[in-house]
């Protein structure tokens, strides 16, 4: 099971959405406290619209108290601050991939003993960062995609109406 992890998040609405995302996608949750709203906020709950009662989420105190908890676990920390792309590594089926608070990131103190699993995302060099949830989506789905979509749903199908077939 893939994991993704939030250091700190401090939107609601950008957890919720993230939530929702790992419902989705059979993904567990972490989230690293202090975190700036409380997980029963409505916005939370709104983003993550009526799959929140399905999410598999874990609580920490702080980033000690995750590490303490998941003792061995392989993470891929999501930052501008990385020298390889997130297409560049290949990801384990039960990997951890974090993701830093909105205004800061993850905190370079964490980041500089983690080099090789320092991951970032692509973009223009005159935009600061991506939106979060985003972020963990286009990433996820990245891991996921190198795992050929495990366990998921790849075919969808028409409510009304028939695919055409040759």
């Amino acid at each position: 099971m893939m994991n993704i992890v939030l250091f700190e998040p401090e939107i609601p609405q950008n957890t919720g959405n993230i939530g929702r995302t790992c419902v989705a996608t059979g993904t567990r949750l972490h989230l690293i406290g202090p975190m700036g709203f409380q997980i029963t906020e409505k916005a939370v709950k709104r983003a993550g619209m009526d799959y929140w009662k399905y999410l598999d989420v874990t609580e920490y105190d702080g980033y000690e108290d995750f590490l303490e908890k998941n003792p061995g676990a392989k993470i891929y920390m999501a930052t501008t601050k990385a020298k390889q792309r997130y297409t560049d590594v290949s990801y384990e089926e039960d990997c951890y991939i974090m993701f830093g608070k909105e205004s800061a990131g993850i905190p370079e103190e964490i980041l500089i003993n983690h080099p090789d699993t320092c991951i970032r995302i692509p973009m223009n060099p005159d935009i600061r960062s991506l939106n979060l949830s985003n972020s963990a989506a286009i990433v996820l789905y990245e891991a996921l995609r190198q795992q050929d979509f495990k366990g998921m749903k790849s075919e969808g199908e028409l409510h009304r109406l028939h695919w055409k077939t040759e």
